[in-house]
């Protein structure tokens, strides 16, 4: 991605990201399911209420 932090103006901004999208390599497919390596949570007790 572009470097554009010096860039003041948001419209023009854009246009130098949305370039810098284009142009770049497009990402190779995932050999996971997406979100199977998010951390799990437990369930909490049921019933009595923890206070």
């Amino acid at each position: 991605m572009a470097n554009t932090k010096k860039i003041t103006d948001t419209e023009e901004r854009k246009k130098v990201k949305r370039a810098a999208r284009k142009k770049a390599t497009p990402k190779a497919k995932r050999d996971y399911p997406r979100g199977s390596k998010k951390k799990k949570v437990k369930k909490l007790a049921r019933g009595t209420s923890k206070r």
